[in-house]
């Protein structure tokens, strides 16, 4: 199992060491309802073979049909939209008013193509990030390896695409038990760097999720080193008060766009008592899911994890959307 951008690379560079050349597409631009986002990947080769998605299903056969045939990106990167028509918005399945502009580029089997994708994968393979540049005046393609992630940019005027590849957000998990292994295993697929701190060193011995890192610290300093900003979300699962609320005291005070505890109404109910009593304030208590995840009957440790992530996902889909809205008032003046 795996993040989809390196499903799609790991396909691409295995069909480019095979030998095969095939196609790689990016929705670089999205208007109305489309479904997916700026950024999603798509590869296929010319025997129909498809890895990852651009709309769902709207337009990968018609792409498809396009690339074989040779009338797009035949022997060079091209921009190209989809859904600038009703009738073609209605013919492909487009939800309504849905648009997508693409970066499609033809990928031949040689030595630089294959060095780059070889970077790619490897780096992501590492949990780090990596940045593509794509020029189509030059058609000339650059990777290297980056920091942090940054947003995907495409430069219309000069026909320039930069896209980071690699986590987006943290998942800082506190607790090195059940749950929290299916967490961080499932955390992963959605492209998040996963960070597990426990002070019970004989619990992380036995933490055996690949890709993540292991902190053996008190779950405060953990927090305050390493969980500050807001691209972070921070879980506590051990059920132990004595490790559990050290850290979401600390993690209450940062810039974490979620924090959460395993717990019952019961127990989370004493568990805001006691963290009022350590003088954080009503406003910063109330920015704890408790008990964590969305209510949906969740009892085993993979239903829990699965119950965790859908209420982190819904909370940073929420506040992207009050960014994008108060970014637009903004705008209009």
């Amino acid at each position: 199992m795996q993040a989809v951008d390196k499903e799609v690379f790991d396909k691409v560079l295995e069909w480019l060491t095979a030998g095969q050349s095939c196609w790689l597409a990016t929705v670089v631009a999205t208007w109305g309802s489309s479904p997916r986002p700026v950024g999603s990947l798509l590869a296929c080769n010319a025997q129909g073979h498809i890895v990852g998605s651009l709309s769902g299903g709207c337009v990968e056969d018609d792409l498809l049909e396009k690339l074989t045939n040779g009338e797009i990106a035949a022997d060079k990167a091209q921009f190209f939209e989809y859904g600038i028509t009703a009738e073609e918005t209605e013919r492909l399945g487009l939800p309504c008013g849905g648009h997508l502009s693409i970066i499609v580029e033809p990928q031949s089997a040689n030595d630089l193509s294959i060095k780059q994708f070889s970077l790619l994968c490897h780096t992501l393979e590492q949990r780090n990030c990596v940045q593509r540049t794509v020029n189509l005046t030059t058609q000339q393609t650059q990777v290297s390896p980056v920091e942090s992630h940054q947003a995907l940019i495409w430069n219309q005027q000069d026909q320039i695409l930069t896209q980071t590849y690699g986590p987006k957000f943290q998942l800082f998990i506190i607790g090195a038990g059940m749950v929290g292994k299916y967490l961080a295993q499932m955390a992963q697929l959605l492209d998040y760097e996963v960070t597990v701190c426990d002070p019970r060193k004989e619990m992380l011995d036995q933490f055996e999720v690949t890709g993540t890192r292991l902190i053996n610290d008190m779950p405060d300093d953990a927090v305050r080193n390493h969980a500050q900003d807001p691209a972070t979300a921070v879980v506590a699962l051990t059920h132990d008060p004595r490790i559990d609320d050290m850290g979401l005291m600390e993690a209450l005070t940062t810039d974490a766009f979620y924090i959460g505890a395993l717990g019952s109404k019961r127990t989370s109910s004493s568990r805001r008592e006691r963290l009022k009593a350590l003088d954080l304030t009503d406003e910063q208590i109330n920015q704890l899911h408790a008990p964590i995840g969305l209510p949906i009957g969740s009892k085993t440790p993979p239903e829990i994890a699965i119950a965790i992530l859908a209420e982190i996902t819904a909370v940073r889909k929420q506040q992207t959307t009050q960014v994008h809205e108060h970014l637009n008032k903004v705008s209009a003046g």
